[in-house]
C-alpha cells in the first residue's frame, strides 16, 4: 500500500491546490496531514502552536505522516515543515515524493501576512527565508522530482508531475 504521490515544500509552494488537481485528474483521494492533524486535535495548528508548543504539534504531525502513508492510492500532501523529521524522512524513502519548490518572491506573495502560519510570524520574508534555507536540502533528500512553482499555472505543474509518474 502507498499514496500515488506525496508532495512536499515551503509554504506557499501550492501544495494544497496541486493536490486538489492531482486528485480530481486521477480520480483519488486527496489526504492532507495537516487536516489529519487539526482533525484529530480538535483545533487549527495554530492554536496547537500556541498551546502545547512546536515538539507536540511535530509529534502530532509525525504520527499523522506515519498513518497516511499506509494509505493506499491517495495524493497526500505534507505540512512544510514535515521533512525535519528523520523518521519521516526515513519513511518517505522508496515513495514517489515531488518537491513543489518556489522563490521567496513567489511564496511571500501566496503566502501574505497569514497568522494560520505559526512559524511565519512577525517578519514574514524574513521567517520564510530562514524556513527555506534551512529546508531545502531535506526537501531535495527526499524528492524523485522538483517542480518549480514559479511562472506555471497549477495546470501546467499537474501536467508535469502526471508526466513523470507516466
Amino acid at each position: 500500500m502507498s499514496p500515488v504521490v506525496v508532495l512536499v515544500g515551503p509554504p506557499g509552494s501550492g501544495k494544497s491546490t496541486i493536490a486538489a488537481l492531482l486528485s480530481e485528474r486521477l480520480g483519488v483521494r486527496h489526504r492532507d496531514t495537516d487536516h489529519d492533524i487539526e482533525a484529530a486535535a480538535g483545533k487549527p495548528i495554530s492554536d496547537i502552536f500556541v498551546d502545547e508548543g512546536e515538539p507536540h504539534f511535530r509529534k502530532l504531525e509525525r504520527d499523522a505522516i506515519s498513518a497516511a502513508l499506509q494509505g493506499d492510492g491517495e495524493v497526500l500532501s505534507l505540512g512544510g515543515g514535515a521533512i525535519l523529521d528523520a523518521g519521516t524522512r526515513a519513511d518517505l524513502a522508496g515513495h514517489t515524493v515531488v518537491f513543489l519548490d518556489v522563490s521567496l518572491g513567489e511564496a511571500t506573495k501566496r503566502v501574505g501576512l497569514s497568522v494560520a502560519r505559526p512559524l511565519l510570524l512577525g517578519n514574514v520574508r524574513t521567517q520564510l527565508r530562514n524556513l527555506m534555507e534551512a529546508r531545502r536540502p531535506l526537501y531535495g533528500e527526499v524528492a524523485k522530482l522538483t517542480v518549480l512553482t514559479d511562472e506555471k499555472t497549477p495546470d501546467q505543474i499537474a501536467d508535469e508531475i502526471l508526466e513523470h509518474l507516466g
